[in-house]
């Protein structure tokens, strides 16, 4: 027998669409899979793909000293993380010719797109959530992003 619709999962969901003014929205766990999506009138959707990435430099063994390796910090319970609100990939600029959206040392005010996230071919701008200063951006443009990871810090 298959399992009946879960309207209280897909309506939070779409509350969570609604709220955040996202045009689409993936739910997977392990009795169902919803996605939600809608057009959003006016709104600017870019159309293009990132830019492939050259190629690293190969290492190669020199007389210089060795860096210092930088202790990474953990960013996923920051209160002031702007975090992502689905899986897709991240992109700092509406196509490959702007500036992006922000860049450290920037000054945002609550509201302001810091970038977009592609799910299933939509861009969805992610906002924002508080006013102040861009002190760390974290993800860099076609980067894949999970939900919830933190995507820029503001102070």
């Amino acid at each position: 027998m298959a399992n009946p619709i879960d309207t209280k999962t897909i309506s939070k969901l779409a509350e969570i669409l609604d709220k955040n003014q996202l045009t689409g929205l993936n739910y997977e766990d392990e009795n169902c899979k919803i996605s939600l999506s809608r057009e959003l009138n006016g709104s600017f959707v870019p159309t293009y793909a990132p830019a492939p990435m050259a190629a690293a430099p190969v290492a190669t063994a020199s007389a210089a000293p060795a860096e210092e390796v930088k202790e990474e910090i953990d960013y996923s319970n920051s209160p002031n993380a702007v975090k992502s609100p689905m899986v897709g990939v991240v992109y700092l600029s509406s196509n490959p010719n702007s500036p992006t959206y922000v860049k450290e040392g920037d000054t945002v005010v609550a509201g302001d797109t810091v970038c977009l996230i592609e799910a299933m071919k939509t861009f969805n701008p992610v906002k924002a959530h508080q006013s102040g200063r861009v002190v760390k951006v974290l993800v860099e443009t076609g980067e894949p992003v999970e939900y919830g990871q933190p995507l820029v810090i503001i102070e």
